[in-house]
């Protein structure tokens, strides 16, 4: 049993759980480290699919493995410093190691810093990864034992998963370099989404996690094109898609959602108990000042951001809002940060995370003026955290005494480790059951009567 840390990193996925399948003798082995936001997670688990299809084994660790796959992140300086601290120790342990995922985009800079690594792909290069495979452990596929399960290799506990609707962004956020990486928007057909969900729901899938860059945009580089499921036209568009997923007997959970207009639609459907969207944005606010939003080159409508707030609470007075700010930002000031503590406060979001600023290679907001100093941005998001903290504290004293329901992620001999509607896997708070939690599964959904809250999580009796 553990609790959730107040300053989790909210751009991480969960940590890749890699099975532990008995292979053949003679099987070709890959390992896989995963680093990264759940879209890179993604990225994994088909990469291990596939390779999964031709024959290899999966190996656990480094020792059994032929070679050793580095799926990397480089959307800050210091995730750029984790993934070649993995690509060192991966080369130390098996030392034949291929490079694949953000930081793929800049091979130059890998191999600068690790010259004898097999191959560098970049992100969602699936055909290249599995050539350079290929060339450092031929396959060797037996079709008459090696079978795929029919959910492919899942790095996520079997009963939630990410679903990822589009690739690419056609922002041009001054502090990102995602879209230089991941280029524009590239949005899969809505029938394409709805088969993948309907196939993990149908193979034991309690949760599935919507997940793109750009999650409300979804559709639009397709026009909202009509595709045909179940015998009816659904269009490319996240309304649809929401509407239609929310069908299924699962838990659906959207990140990364723009506050764009056609979001209110999405509202209605989260309170509507005859479908399973849960009630829970994630929404990448960045910033409450006009200023500061500008020189990010975001919409600057914080004003405007609070009205719609108001507006989905007064439809939905259940809905459950987390977002990401950065502190720091370049010619921030004083005043424009006072702003967004005082935006904090009025719109009292239930989950918050926060980044202190960070220069990224290629992006253009590392030429603009006045930086701020490390300490400054320390102190403020010191202040940030604590106020996003007292806020998170008051909202869950106001559980206790609800009767809710949570899903069952994990079961150790202290507790039973549950999450509510409002809570996604490790990014958010957790709720314990710590009394007759026997025979709890992960992946079981019960009904609880919350009994005591701290700052991030709640304890709760099984009803």
């Amino acid at each position: 049993m553990s609790t959730n840390p107040p300053n989790l990193r909210p751009d991480l996925a969960p940590a890749a759980r890699l099975g532990t399948a008995a292979t053949r003798p003679g099987q070709p082995t890959i390992g896989m480290v995963s680093l990264g936001c759940p879209k890179a997670l993604v990225d994994s688990e088909r990469i291990l699919t596939r390779l999964r299809a031709e024959g290899y084994g999966i190996s656990p660790d480094y020792a059994g493995a032929d070679a050793v796959i580095v799926n990397t992140c480089g959307f800050l300086d210091s995730a750029k410093a984790e993934s070649l601290e993995a690509i060192g120790e991966a080369l130390k342990e098996n030392g034949k190691v291929i490079v694949t995922g953000c930081l793929g985009a800049e091979p130059d800079y890998i191999r600068e810093h690790h010259p004898r690594i097999l191959a560098v792909t970049g992100p969602h290069q699936y055909e290249q990864v599995l050539d350079a495979v290929h060339g450092a452990v031929p396959p060797d596929p037996d079709p008459f034992v090696d079978l795929l399960p029919a959910s492919g290799v899942k790095l996520t506990p079997r009963h939630y998963s990410y679903l990822k609707i589009s690739e690419g962004c056609n922002h041009k956020c001054k502090f990102c370099i995602i879209p230089d990486m991941r280029g524009k928007l590239a949005s899969r057909p809505a029938h394409a989404v709805l088969r993948e969900a309907e196939k993990l729901v149908d193979n034991g899938v309690k949760e599935l996690l919507i997940i793109s860059q750009d999650t409300s945009a979804y559709g639009l580089d397709r026009k909202y094109d009509t595709n045909l499921w179940k015998n009816r036209e659904v269009r490319s568009h996240i309304t649809d898609l929401a509407r239609e997923l929310g069908q299924l007997d699962a838990w659906v959970r959207l990140h990364y959602v723009y506050p764009y207009p056609h979001v209110r639609e999405l509202i209605p459907l989260m309170a509507d108990a005859g479908c399973n969207l849960l009630p829970y944005l994630d929404i990448p606010f960045q910033h409450a000042h006009p200023d500061t939003l500008k020189r990010m080159a975001r919409p600057a409508a914080a004003a405007r951001t609070l009205d719609e707030i108001a507006a989905w609470r007064e439809i939905c007075p259940e809905i459950t809002l987390r977002s990401t700010f950065i502190v720091g930002y370049p010619g921030e000031t004083e005043a424009e940060f006072q702003t967004l503590l005082d935006w904090l406060d009025e719109a009292q979001l239930d989950r918050v995370g926060c980044f202190q600023y960070e220069n990224v290679a290629g992006a253009r907001s590392n030429d603009l003026p006045d930086h701020v100093p490390a300490e400054v941005k320390q102190e403020r998001w010191d202040r940030f955290m604590e106020k996003a903290q007292a806020i998170s504290e008051a909202k869950l004293a106001a559980r206790v005494g609800q009767v809710i329901e949570v899903i069952v992620d994990e079961v150790d001999d202290e507790a039973a480790t549950c999450r509510t509607k409002s809570d996604a896997p490790e990014i958010d708070g957790n709720l314990f059951i710590d009394e007759g939690f026997e025979g709890l599964q992960p992946g079981d959904i019960v009904t609880v009567e919350v009994d005591e809250a701290g700052e991030y999580d709640l304890w709760g009796t099984r009803v």
